[in-house]
């Protein structure tokens, strides 16, 4: 009887572990809310609440997290190199500055973080004027903050105009990939 308690429990545990882990297919968006039904409604919440595209929301947490929930930005001998967390790499005075704006929430919460990316690109495209389909420059104006890209400090990194450049790239495939297995949805639906 022991043995059938222990083995449930660390079944119960694993799966846990299990539910936490990146998607196995992160280059597919489909795939990646097939695989993690939960988050679909909170990456289409988010992109209604904030009018930003879903793909936006999935190709920022794709380059800033890997779909990771603890990641953290460490440099090659393991030391942290900013305040940066959870699938959004939000820093800790930014996402202060969310939750004073809509409440309690946890970086490590994928439908929090998929909020604060479109609260921010809501924030950032207030402060800078950029149009919400700008997806390049919205991450640059991510990844260095609203003053930051407005002074431009982007222009001394050739590397993250590259980085946003395929963000802008990813964002556009995982958008053409959800109005595909939206229609897949649809045809299902009229099947049955």
């Amino acid at each position: 009887m022991k043995k059938h308690i222990l083995f449930a429990c660390t079944a119960v545990i694993l799966a846990g572990c299990a539910s936490s882990a990146p998607p196995s297919n992160i280059a597919d968006a489909c795939a990646i809310l097939d695989e993690k039904s939960r988050w679909e409604d909170h990456v289409f919440d988010a992109a209604r609440d904030w009018q930003v595209s879903p793909g936006i929301i999935l190709a920022f947490i794709r380059q800033e997290s890997s779909f990771r929930r603890d990641a953290r930005p460490k440099d090659r001998n393991g030391r942290l190199l900013s305040s940066a967390y959870g699938y959004s790499q939000a820093l800790d005075g930014t996402w202060a500055d969310y939750e004073r704006a809509r409440g309690g929430a946890k970086r490590k919460n994928f439908g929090d973080s998929a909020d604060f990316i479109g609260w921010y690109i809501d924030q950032i495209s207030r402060r800078t004027g950029l149009s919400k389909s700008d997806t390049r420059n919205l991450y640059l104006a991510y990844h260095e903050g609203p003053t930051g890209f407005q002074r431009r400090t982007f222009a001394s990194k050739p590397w993250l105009g590259e980085v946003a450049s395929r963000v802008s790239s990813q964002a556009a495939i995982y958008d053409g990939q959800l109005r595909r297995c939206e229609a897949r949805q649809m045809q299902k639906l009229a099947s049955n």
